[in-house]
């Protein structure tokens, strides 16, 4: 579960379904004050709760935390399970709008609502609303929390960021071969130190290399090759399909907003993204981004 995908929205359903919580505490109907004076009246009766009348309580306070419930394990989960076919968060919505539609005519049929029924009434159309206007609305589809800013980039020679996130720890290397300024072993037909490699001078001079070589295509080659792409770390501000490599219509995963993952390579508009596990695809939507 991945609290980081849960977005303004998921955050409106669950403030809503908190205050259905504590309306179900509350007294439902206003008790009005009796004319009758002496020791002989009969005592004022209590307000009753919520939870003193089961159908009310099953079918507004109840079902409206269960749909928050489904609302929010269908984003929070990598792959939700289904509902006779259904979306866990198409089942939420369709129990909010059953609890809105229940606490109207709890209110409208009862004689004189008191705090309990009114904020029950509130909470059920912030909770519908918010399950509605969540997938429309797209100040309601931002990251309910940020992602961690990436620590500064450590200097040319400097130890590394392991994968995972900007600014984690990695072991120290060693300075073996090819590591920078480590010791280098000859290979097998590798030139000594003191001889000249192949089509350099013994004075140490290189020959021009002639772009042109190979005809056309060297040429083509080289007036048209692309600048170096340099990796970098972003987190996406929505959640959106990370697609195969190979072209197929279907993604291979999910990135989530509040996750930091690395991008190896562009194509045109579209990057190379692997994620955490090690999966790599093609982003297609880099809209809005934000680069580490």
């Amino acid at each position: 579960m991945n609290i980081r995908s849960l977005t303004r929205g998921d955050g409106v359903v669950i403030g809503a379904a908190v205050l259905l919580l504590i309306a179900s505490f509350l007294p439902l109907y206003s008790t009005s004050a009796s004319n009758c004076v002496g020791k002989f009246c009969p005592a004022p009766a209590a307000s009753p709760i919520a939870w003193d009348a089961l159908p009310l309580l099953m079918s507004v306070y109840l079902a409206g935390v269960i749909a928050a419930v489904l609302i929010v394990l269908a984003r929070a989960l990598p792959q939700p399970p289904k509902v006779v076919g259904l979306e866990l968060s198409q089942v939420g919505v369709a129990l909010s709008a059953f609890v809105v539609w229940n606490a109207f005519w709890w209110i409208v049929n009862g004689g004189g609502p008191s705090i309990g029924l009114i904020l029950g009434l509130l909470a059920s159309l912030a909770l519908a609303g918010g399950a509605i206007a969540t997938p429309l609305v797209p100040a309601l589809k931002a990251a309910l929390i940020g992602a961690p800013k990436p620590q500064a980039a450590a200097p040319y020679g400097g130890p590394q960021p392991g994968y995972g996130y900007p600014g984690a720890q990695q072991q120290p290397q060693g300075h073996g071969y090819g590591y920078p300024g480590g010791q280098q072993q000859p290979q097998p037909g590798q030139p000594q130190a003191g001889q000249p490699q192949q089509g350099q001078s013994y004075g140490g001079q290189q020959p021009p290399v002639d772009a042109t070589a190979g005809g056309p295509q060297g040429a083509s080659q080289a007036a048209g090759a692309p600048a170096d792409f340099a990796a970098f770390w972003f987190a996406v501000p929505v959640a959106r399909p990370l697609y195969g490599e190979d072209g197929s219509p279907s993604p291979i995963a999910e990135l989530a907003p509040g996750t930091w993952y690395l991008a190896v390579e562009q194509r045109g508009q579209a990057l190379i993204a692997q994620t955490q596990d090690g999966r790599r695809g093609v982003l297609q939507d880099t809209t809005g981004i934000q680069r580490g």
